[in-house]
């Protein structure tokens, strides 16, 4: 575990830096082309919610317009939201994650920006909010969510994902199959439960040359899909199948 970890260290450093070296206007001619693939996916078109991260302003692919085309579209939107909450063990906290509902366009602009510089839902809205692993929401279908989009630091052509490093997204994963996973039980309350559709947005320098592999653990989460900068798609089923 510590060789894997050091080992991620290395490689997020080395990726982090060239994508330092890209200008705006490279990241964003790539976004455009990451959604138009996106966009033109059968998994987004049929997709009655789907969770979006939120771009930081520079260093990695753009999702404003994915956030407003879902939106303009009907769709539900869900955003990351981080929260505190108490350790196992009760003697200390954890910063978790949460997805939770945008209600609109004006919603979504009128954001705050955290330290980052990414638009943050404020505490004080999160009650008027859908939360997907709330336990008031675990008999609501619209809690349930047909794609997560996935930010990360580098990918692999078998969709392993590096991300930075907080595990944020490992573990919010790990907690909603968990809740799928007691909703199928109840499935005379809730039916056709499926698995989100977990698909990973990389910069044509976030993706690591054929043949090298992001390293990973048990914990971490493989991707159903990737979408590069170029518009490339990776998807299961490829040679990266064991």
């Amino acid at each position: 575990m510590p060789l894997v970890r050091a080992s991620k260290a290395k490689l997020r450093k080395t990726v982090l830096e060239n994508v330092k070296q890209l200008s705006q206007q490279q990241i964003q001619l790539q976004s455009r082309s990451i959604h138009e693939r996106l966009f033109s996916l059968p998994e987004y078109k049929s997709a009655k919610s789907i969770s979006v991260y939120l771009s930081m302003p520079s260093g990695e692919v753009s999702t404003r317009y994915i956030v407003e085309d879902a939106l303009r579209k009907g769709k539900q939107v869900f955003v990351p939201y981080l929260y505190k909450e108490t350790s196992d063990d009760r003697n200390t906290c954890r910063a978790s994650m949460d997805m939770v509902s945008i209600h609109s366009e004006a919603d979504y602009n009128a954001l705050p920006r955290d330290n980052w510089g990414i638009p943050t839902p404020d505490p004080a809205s999160i009650l008027t909010r859908i939360r997907s692993l709330s336990e008031e929401s675990r008999s609501a279908s619209s809690a349930i969510l047909d794609i997560i989009v996935i930010p990360g630091v580098a990918f692999d052509h078998c969709r392993r994902r590096l991300g930075h490093g907080k595990g944020f997204y490992d573990l919010f994963l790990h907690r909603y199959h968990e809740q799928l996973r007691l909703q199928r039980l109840g499935q005379a309350i809730i039916e056709n439960l499926q698995a989100p559709f977990l698909v990973g947005l990389a910069l044509k320098e976030q993706l690591l040359p054929d043949g090298q592999a992001v390293p990973t653990t048990s914990t971490d989460w493989e991707l159903d899909a990737l979408i590069i900068g170029d518009g490339s798609y990776h998807q299961k089923g490829s040679q990266c199948e064991s």
